[in-house]
């Protein structure tokens, strides 16, 4: 992997970057800004193997997007290239109905500065847009909302996400260290089953500096600030074009 590339793949060209939380928080801002989360290759019928080298070519070769998988594990590898103390963890997303995924649903990162941890995840879609510290009972703001990390029972810590006065669930973590070849299971799991959402439809998505921006095989959806605009797709030459001109994406068989 090469570091300089990947760091203009995200719009940083300075490729002497101090340890310190400040750049934590900016690398993490501009991969968002600048890498969609994306499922296409599932729909393309292109298998993701679990594999850096592979992420890098992808991300950085192709100037993709990519899933948890991919997009954690190639920055986790970005992290430790630059000379953060990083590792990667597995987590279990929220349901919605009070119930989590198996382990190795989603791909994490802790990352160690001095006396500080944080939780490190550019690849969960609309979730926060700056690193959070791993204390508990604290609430944490940044541009996509409030967060907290608490504890949800003696073995796992969960992250929530403020919604009005409520809390909602996004998922629950153990503080073990992971080896990339643990999620393998997982990840042919999320492209192949049918009770996998990522195998229902097409998704490619992308912060934006005002909100986010997302591709579905039904809809294009900008938000703005509090303003949401939806456009119909309507055709897979739709679907296509928007792919093209919003995340220059283009499909090439």
């Amino acid at each position: 992997m090469k570091k300089e590339n990947y760091l203009r793949r995200i719009g940083i060209n300075n490729s002497d970057l101090p340890i310190n939380p400040n750049t934590l928080r900016l690398l993490q801002r501009e991969h968002l800004y600048q890498v969609p989360f994306e499922n296409l290759d599932i729909h393309w019928k292109r298998e993701i193997i679990l594999d850096v080298e592979k992420f890098y070519e992808k991300i950085v070769g192709e100037r993709r997007g990519g899933f948890c998988y991919e997009l954690n594990g190639l920055f986790n590898e970005l992290l430790k290239e630059i000379g953060f103390s990083s590792r990667i963890i597995s987590a279990r997303v929220a349901k919605g109905n009070g119930e989590f995924g198996a382990e190795y649903d989603h791909f994490t990162i802790l990352t160690q500065i001095e006396n500080e941890e944080f939780l490190v995840d550019v690849g969960f879609g609309n979730f926060a847009a700056e690193p959070l510290k791993f204390i508990t009972d604290i609430e944490q703001t940044d541009a996509n909302g409030t967060f907290m990390i608490r504890k949800h029972d003696e073995k796992y810590f969960e992250i929530v996400k403020k919604d009005g006065e409520l809390w909602r669930s996004e998922y629950i973590f153990k503080d073990l260290s992971r080896d990339l070849s643990e999620f393998a299971e997982m990840c042919k799991f999320h492209q192949t089953s049918p009770e996998s959402h990522f195998t229902r439809g097409k998704l490619c998505s992308l912060m934006t500096f005002f909100g986010r921006k997302t591709l579905t095989d039904k809809k294009f959806i900008e938000t703005d600030g509090g303003k949401k605009n939806e456009t119909d797709v309507d055709s897979e030459t739709k679907f296509d074009q928007i792919l093209e001109r919003e995340f220059n994406i283009k499909r090439t068989f």
